[in-house]
């Protein structure tokens, strides 16, 4: 089977070297630069996967992840996305997938509510959409395989950044981009904890800024951050373009050791900065496993094994049975935390 990816070499030599170990957490060109594949030869299915953006660690792992079982199941696989994280980016991908008449489409969001649109006619040409890491309205997809609950991801990140901070002090989010569903979601969420669990009233969140998912960007806010805020004592960044780039301008800062950093990090990327003692912690799940599932989900759903109402399950390999919960959505695990010691 041919895998159709647009990946620089080198960057895929060094995820397939640096892939994770392990499973604790569990054609047209279209706008905006990126690129698109070719359809792959051999297998009667026919999946394409749509990050949110190309170029992104997190979600070359998902693919690699993705590709696995597209090799198992037998499927035909590309990976298509813009450069950069839009929803105006990713319209044009879709509707090249419906036009192509592919059997699924597996897609990371950048907006819950602008795709519906384009969705909403690939669903119309028999398209099966399977939404991961990010969701659109419910109504918009299939099925939506969740890495966790988004109210396990706001809590473990509260409770790391409270244990890196003593308990009190000033706290910052450094986000992907404004209207990143998931994101939005845990924000949303720790705001509330911080607000109503007594454990937290010593922390104050003093500012949420946005990196959009660029790495020099989300380096510019977190030295924004920090001019702005002279007595920040720690920051959270929920994406892990976000995290990577505060961390690098941390460790080369008079504020390393002094503001702590936590959220949701890649191990390979953070490796170096837990060992400089720039990161105590972090958390993530297995983003391999996320893109696995998803296309076992995508095959569970054109083979008609399942149609996407709560109480559905399907095998996914290796990951085993799952089961369709409410508003067609699929858990994949809880979040596990990464530090020296692992």
């Amino acid at each position: 089977m041919k895998f159709q990816k647009r990946r620089p070499a080198a960057l895929a030599a060094l995820l397939l070297t640096a892939s994770f170990a392990f499973t604790a957490c569990g054609g047209d060109d279209g706008g905006d630069g990126g690129s698109a594949g070719g359809s792959g030869g051999g297998g009667d299915l026919s999946i394409t996967m749509l990050p949110k953006n190309l170029g992104n660690a997190y979600f070359d792992t998902s693919t690699d992840g993705a590709e696995k079982a597209a090799d198992e199941i037998g499927a035909d696989f590309e990976e298509v996305g813009p450069d950069t994280a839009s929803p105006d980016a990713q319209v044009s991908y879709i509707n090249t997938v419906a036009q192509q008449g592919k059997d699924a489409l597996i897609l990371s969001a950048n907006d819950p509510d602008a795709l519906c649109d384009a969705i909403d006619e690939a669903r119309s040409a028999d398209v099966k959409v399977v939404t991961f890491d990010a969701d659109t309205n419910p109504d918009c997809r299939d099925l939506f395989i969740n890495q966790a609950t988004a109210e396990g991801i706001a809590s473990k990140q509260l409770e790391l950044i409270a244990d890196q901070i003593g308990g009190k002090g000033e706290i910052a989010i450094l986000s992907a981009s404004a209207n990143a569903t998931n994101q939005n979601a845990w924000i949303d969420m720790m705001e509330k904890e911080l607000a109503d669990n007594p454990d937290y009233s010593g922390i104050e969140l003093v500012d949420t800024v946005y990196g959009d998912d660029e790495d020099q960007k989300s380096f510019d806010q977190t030295e924004a951050l920090l001019q702005n805020h002279p007595d920040l004592k720690g920051i959270i960044s929920p994406t892990t373009v976000g995290i990577a780039a505060a961390a690098r301008y941390l460790s080369d800062s008079q504020y390393k050791g002094k503001v702590a950093l936590t959220g949701l990090g890649t191990p390979n990327q953070m490796r170096e900065y837990v060992e400089d003692g720039t990161v105590t912690s972090f958390a993530l799940w297995n983003p391999g496993d996320l893109g696995y599932l998803a296309t076992f989900a995508a095959a569970a759903l054109v083979d008609g094994d399942i149609t996407g109402e709560e109480g559905d399950s399907f095998e996914a390999g290796d990951l085993g049975t799952f089961e369709v919960g409410a508003d067609g959505t699929v858990l994949l695990g809880e979040p596990f935390t990464f530090d020296k010691s692992n």
